[in-house]
């Protein structure tokens, strides 16, 4: 027995007749006979009585019809859900996403989300980068924000590029706008654990160049990091993104490095078993467009990636 035999069976017996049935449903006469013989030889037992005026329902055939009419709505059903799922996706999405890029982007994201895609319920996972990227290897999240060296590991997506500064507090040294890599050695520092993108990046450039940092505190906390910025008793490595409310109240002040420029991509990543998921392409779909958004708006200094046709 398969949905065809099902659909067929209970077309005969709506129609009242193979006749009509096979006209109702643009199907050969004796295909449907042969169609409802094996369904019968299948269950062994007689499912209608045949006679001049059409065709009637044994009692076996009564049970059959009242299951399959159940079954061939079921299906439908589902394939109506499916495919207005594709027009309509509906769904749970979790993102992870790095503490200083969630400042920036989260607002503006579950915003768009929820007027684009209004069943789709979205779910922010914030963190420091390492336990972002660790959770996300595990399988833990559908799409995760991710930093890199590199121009986008993998899968990933590379959505913009940004700098890397020094942290200072406001009126203290350096009283420049600038600082050479080989000058960080003088201001005590806050930073994130060795497992943060931060630390790795910074710690590849300077030891690349020779340089020593004075590691004074190892914080895996954005807010106790900039809370100890704003006391006065560390200095710190971040980007501008990640304090930019504090700056522009003057609570904290960006120094730029130079002598080289430290900088990272920002990437999209997608768990490999998401790919096919309509949910998360739908949601996959509007980051790119948050951050260009965001960086067209001046609320988030970075530098977008070049067009692939340019």
């Amino acid at each position: 027995m398969d949905l065809k035999q099902l659909k067929y069976f209970v077309g005969v017996v709506e129609a009242g007749s193979f006749t009509k049935a096979a006209a109702n449903l643009n199907v050969a006469q004796s295909a449907l006979s042969l169609h409802v013989r094996h369904m019968e030889e299948g269950f062994g037992t007689q499912l209608l009585v045949r006679d001049r005026t059409g065709v009637a329902l044994t009692a076996a055939g009564s049970k059959l019809l009242h299951h399959a009419r159940i079954i061939l709505s079921q299906v439908g059903l589902a394939e109506e859900e499916l495919s207005n799922k594709v027009k309509s996706p509906c769904g749970e999405v979790t993102i992870g996403i790095p503490s200083g890029a969630a400042r920036v982007m989260v607002t503006e994201l579950l915003a768009l989300a929820k007027e684009r895609f209004p069943k789709v319920s979205l779910k922010i996972v914030e963190g420091m980068s390492g336990p972002i990227e660790e959770w996300m290897i595990a399988g833990r999240f559908n799409l995760a924000i991710l930093y890199s060296t590199s121009e986008g590991p993998g899968n990933c997506a590379v959505l913009a590029r940004e700098e890397l500064c020094l942290i200072a507090p406001p009126g203290q040294p350096p009283f420049e706008n600038v600082v050479r890599l080989d000058d960080l050695h003088a201001y005590p520092l806050a930073v994130p654990m060795r497992v943060n993108n931060v630390r790795r990046s910074v710690a590849d450039v300077v030891s690349q160049h020779g340089c020593t940092l004075d590691v004074r505190f190892e914080v895996d906390s954005l807010s106790t990091i900039i809370s100890m910025v704003m006391d006065g008793k560390a200095y710190s490595i971040l980007t501008p993104s990640a304090i930019q409310r504090e700056a522009s109240l003057g609570q904290l002040r960006i120094v730029r490095i130079v002598d080289p420029v430290i900088t990272r991509a920002v990437v999209l990543a997608v768990n490999p078993r998401d790919e096919r998921s309509v949910e998360v392409a739908s949601i996959r779909s509007l980051i790119p467009e948050v951050v260009t958004k965001l960086v067209h708006d001046g609320r988030w200094p970075v530098v977008l990636p070049e067009p692939l046709n340019s």
